[in-house]
């Protein structure tokens, strides 16, 4: 079984929120929402992840960027957005989606993601990673 469509069928019958497959192996999985879990997963899993296939439920321009700087090969969302989407193609990424909407929105739905928003206009996938990686350890910390 090819590591997407492991990454997939594992997403759809668990509760996990992500999934990461290498190899016909599972390198990662957890039920963490937002862009936490696929940053705990790039720390974890360390250069391992690059090559490897990632299931989320949803993947904005956040998510994409992460993907992109750890060297994915790719990607399946439930949800996905048109800039993750973008994102995705310019590096080379195959995606796969069942749903593709215009942004990834807020939890309360009026605005767009924070996430989003912090990534917006980086010039590379290593600057909005950094980003990323310096809002959620001031956030969580």
């Amino acid at each position: 079984m090819r590591d997407l469509e492991k990454a997939k069928n594992s997403l759809r019958t668990s509760n996990y929120s992500l999934v990461i497959v290498k190899n016909g192996h599972v390198l990662f999985e957890t039920n963490t929402s937002g862009i936490r879990g696929l940053l705990t997963a790039v720390d974890e899993v360390g250069r391992d992840i690059e090559g490897s296939a990632v299931a989320d439920k949803i993947v904005g321009e956040a998510a994409g960027q992460v993907c992109a700087y750890s060297q994915v090969r790719e990607v399946y969302a439930v949800t996905m957005s048109q800039c993750g989407k973008n994102v995705l193609e310019e590096n080379g990424i195959h995606y796969e989606y069942e749903d593709l909407v215009p942004h990834i929105l807020n939890m309360k739905k009026t605005d767009l993601c924070p996430f989003e928003k912090l990534v917006a206009g980086s010039s590379s996938p290593k600057e909005a990673f950094e980003r990323l990686k310096r809002a959620t350890t001031v956030t969580s910390g």
